[in-house]
């Protein structure tokens, strides 16, 4: 039955991991289910994919982890030559079927799939504009799907065609505002998509084989958010696409086209990539994360010293920058902190007690390496102060007899618009506690925070520029009206 969905149950908000494989032969659910399982740390409430034979494009997901949506017997199921895949991060609110991806329209035989990591920031400009009635639209995901289905069936184009897709995004795209990866499917094409700042990350890798003669040959194309879910499939990295950039890939291979105007586009990678969000293993900006976070950590120790026993990381993405603290201060390096690997990242919690009880289940100390130190704790960022007070707290419990807490990046002052889960000012401490205050707010011996120019030294990326509207509150692009945004930009 050609539109087939198989819908279950699932979730709302971004920070999300996206993939798509074009692989004619190949199992490609298979590999869509190890992208999406390497992503993970992208998106941990729900997982899809959507695939296509070239007439039917089925669609399955539902609440949970990857490996809770899809068994050996659903994978089986999917057969074809096309997918893409989507792992949601959920910020506060209901986990709901409704806001699951990928997102689907059944336009024309087959329809085509979306999945979308990142923030529109005029959703209610192109819901009045394709004539969405207000509330109808809960996530960006379908506000795109709406866009680009009305623009379609408004059009001429043949969905059969190798233009039909294409043109369409061409003419929807410079009309969305925001940070958008996209990876975009019909029954005969894969598209990746970056908006015109890069905001949040995309890369494209080929699948190679060696014929008898011994020579290689391309017979398959993938798009990842990180380029770590290439290699677990064994695609080869080929590039990060281009802030601007739209890759069209079908049987006559991978092209690139450029739905924006030239003067619109500017390399303006979200810097928490870098600190918090992205696998060490990735690569963005042509080098691997690990390495940046562990200057940072060297940085962090030039910048604010201290006399301790040991340093030790808060495990998992502060762990790089200890060991850079540890290298550069001459402290010893050790382990404080054992991490429950089935518990997920707790600076999304609803509330100030769900958070501090989170640090307990996922972290415990290990008490004869931190009895009676004096102990730096290398954390990567500081938002609500929630989850360093409960820290610091079961440290001392734990008899260590100093904590000074170490961050590796500036505390967070701004929201964020482009789809990382940071709350109003109002609960930023950073926004209205003066720094030196913040070690007796958390109880703290202790507190030092990189400075931004000492962060975007660490990653070393001579003339890369990157999105730090929630340190600064100076965005890359046209935000919502917000008195705080425009406070911060009377400041500058």
């Amino acid at each position: 039955m050609k539109g087939l969905i198989l819908w279950q149950n699932i979730i709302v908000k971004e920070s999300c991991g996206v993939f798509g494989v074009y692989a004619p032969g190949a199992p490609v659910s298979h590999m869509t289910f190890d992208g999406l399982f390497t992503l993970q740390h992208r998106g941990q409430e729900s997982a899809g994919m959507a695939i296509s034979d070239g007439e039917t494009i089925t669609v399955f997901k539902d609440m949970g982890l990857v490996s809770n949506v899809f068994d050996e017997h659903t994978l089986a199921s999917l057969q074809g030559f096309l997918a893409i895949g989507h792992t949601r991060y959920s910020t506060t609110g209901s986990s709901t079927w409704r806001n699951a991806q990928p997102a689907y329209r059944p336009l024309g035989s087959a329809g085509f799939a979306l999945g979308h990591n990142g923030n529109l920031t005029n959703t209610e400009v192109i819901a009045e504009e394709i004539g969405m009635l207000p509330g109808v639209v809960t996530t960006d995901s379908d506000i795109l799907a709406e866009l680009i289905a009305q623009k379609f069936a408004e059009s001429n184009f043949d969905e059969n065609s190798s233009n039909g897709l294409k043109d369409t995004l061409l003419e929807v795209l410079p009309k969305v505002e925001g940070a958008f990866s996209l990876v975009v499917m019909d029954a005969f094409r894969l598209v990746g998509i970056r908006d015109p700042n890069g905001l949040r990350p995309l890369c494209l890798g080929e699948l190679v084989e060696t014929g008898i003669d011994g020579k290689q040959r391309v017979v398959g194309w993938v798009l990842a958010s990180e380029s770590p879910a290439l290699k677990v499939i064994g695609a080869r990295f080929v590039r990060e696409i281009e802030p601007g950039e739209m890759v069209v890939i079908d049987e006559g291979g991978s092209k690139s086209y450029r739905p924006f105007e030239l003067s619109s586009v500017e390399s303006k990678l979200c810097i928490f990539e870098f600190v918090y969000f992205a696998r060490p293993d990735a690569v963005l900006y042509g080098k691997e994360v690990h390495g940046a976070r562990r200057r940072m950590g060297e940085l962090l120790a030039k910048e604010h010293p201290v006399e301790a026993d040991m340093v030790m990381g808060v495990p998992d993405s502060g762990v790089p920058a200890a060991e850079g603290f540890a290298k550069y201060s001459g402290i010893p390096y050790g382990q404080g902190l054992v991490k429950n690997r089935y518990i997920g990242r707790t600076f999304i919690d609803p509330t100030p007690e769900a958070r501090f009880n989170s640090v307990r289940r996922k972290l415990s100390p290990l008490v004869e390496n931190i009895t009676s130190k004096k102990l730096v704790v290398v954390d990567d960022s500081f938002v609500r102060g929630t989850t360093s007070k409960a820290l610091v707290k079961m440290l001392k419990d734990s008899g260590a007899k100093e904590v000074h807490m170490r961050f590796s990046s500036p505390p967070f002052k701004w929201p964020c618009f482009y789809g990382i889960d940071i709350p109003s000012r109002e609960e930023l401490v950073a926004a209205h506690v003066p720094l030196e205050e913040i070690a007796d707010l958390i109880g703290a011996d202790s507190v030092g925070f990189l400075s931004l120019d000492q962060l975007v030294l660490a990653i070393d990326e001579p003339g890369s520029k990157f999105c730090d509207g929630c340190l600064t509150g100076i965005y890359p692009s046209k935000v919502p009206n917000d008195e705080n945004v425009e406070l911060a930009k009377l400041k500058s």
